[in-house]
């Protein structure tokens, strides 16, 4: 297997991370796709992914990997698109690995430390926030009861629901995050908007 061949190497050059956000906010509030398909939309183009390829691969990685409410879908796209600045296609390259989980560790480490985890309950208000330690594992904060299984049921999109739910902004986080990234990875800087 031929290693880096799908890498992102260059941008174009009207590449706008603000309007990759955008893009991903869009994605989830007016046309009704999960976390991590928002956010894996917004750049799909780069990635060489038609939509509908796109939206297939995170269709059931939304509220936290198919309503678990584990690692946020937001994020989860992150860790994705990571595997293009990074690629670890062959197994045996274990530099393309080591640099494919440095990416992705420093990814989470700059959600967590905007927004206090990268877990979708916790993300909700759903459980206490764990606490992370110096090595960047999250340990569960304590908690008094079980937390209730969700149904697979998603959520109707009503105004309520974007009124209670945090996800909007996450996303925003997590595409923001990843479209800097994309930028150091080739040699462009950060966005000063994000």
């Amino acid at each position: 297997m031929a290693t880096n061949k799908l890498k992102i190497n260059s941008l174009p050059a009207d590449f706008n991370v603000e309007e990759r956000v955008l893009r991903a906010k869009e994605n989830f509030r007016a046309r009704g796709y999960n976390c991590c398909q928002a956010v894996l939309l917004a750049y799909n183009d780069l990635l060489g992914l038609d939509d509908d390829t796109a939206a297939t691969l995170a269709s059931g990685l939304g509220g936290g990997m198919g309503r678990l409410r584990e690692v946020c879908g937001s994020v989860t796209a992150m860790f994705m698109i990571a595997g293009y600045i990074h690629p670890a296609a062959d197994p045996s390259i274990k530099s393309d690995r080591t640099a494919n989980y440095a990416l992705i560790q420093q990814a989470a480490a700059r959600f967590r430390e905007i927004n206090g985890s990268i877990i979708c309950k916790e993300l909700l208000g759903l459980v206490p926030k764990s606490t992370v330690g110096k090595n960047g594992i999250g340990m569960p904060a304590p908690q008094s009861a079980e937390l209730p299984a969700e149904s697979p049921e998603p959520s109707d999109r009503t105004p309520e629901y974007y009124k209670k739910r945090p996800c909007e902004e996450l996303i925003g986080i997590s595409a923001g995050i990843i479209g800097n990234m994309m930028l150091e990875a080739c040699g462009k800087g950060q966005d000063e908007n994000i």
